[in-house]
């Protein structure tokens, strides 16, 4: 489990298909605290570590991973959104993220307003009932808070330093974007069905 805070910016420094999708991720990480095994979210999506180096690790990626996120725009220089696994005692900081992607958003608008930027993002239809305005979302691993719907589209404001600690800074229109359903939204729209 995550909270969608983001804590430290990764970059992508080499890309292997070995029947399965192979990437190595530089971090700020202590590597040394990091176990083989260990859950890292890497852009919103929950990977495993298979090695580790000095300022690095190693994750293995499934083509129905690749297939379901954002992932198969990764490239080599490609900065991504990094947070480790929950511990009991942390602080919940943002909502419970499960770290398993849902469907893939797209960026359809961004501009500034003052200081924040505005980004208005098209959901899947078959995941836009589960995103209210006020509500959470998870998007590139990040914990976000829905302003606004309509439809399939929905705005998020990003504040100057969710832009400084994220890859939120760089984003732009046609951007595709992990997106994970807050998970209360998702029983609840179970519950409803079956009343």
């Amino acid at each position: 489990m995550f909270t969608g805070i983001v804590t430290d910016i990764g970059t992508v420094t080499e890309l292997e298909q070995q029947g399965d999708l192979r990437a190595r991720i530089k971090t700020a990480y202590d590597t040394a605290g990091i176990d083989i095994g260990a859950s890292i979210a890497s852009d919103g999506v929950c990977l495993t570590v298979i090695a580790l180096g000095d300022d690095w690790y190693d994750v293995q990626i499934s083509a129905e991973t690749v297939s379901k996120t954002n992932l198969d725009t990764w490239a080599v220089g490609k900065r991504v959104n990094l947070e480790r696994a929950l511990k009991v005692g942390d602080e919940l900081g943002g909502h419970i993220v499960s770290g398993h992607v849902d469907g893939v958003a797209e960026v359809v608008a961004v501009e500034d307003e003052g200081d924040s930027t505005r980004v208005t993002l098209r959901a899947p239809k078959e995941l836009a009932r589960f995103i209210a305005p006020k509500g959470s979302v998870a998007l590139n691993g990040t914990s976000l808070t829905v302003n606004d719907v309509n439809d399939c589209q929905f705005g998020i404001n990003f504040i100057p330093h969710t832009k400084e600690v994220t890859t939120w800074g760089d984003v732009g229109v046609g951007d595709r974007v992990n997106l994970e359903i807050d998970t209360l939204a998702r029983y609840v729209a179970r519950l409803s069905e079956m009343s």
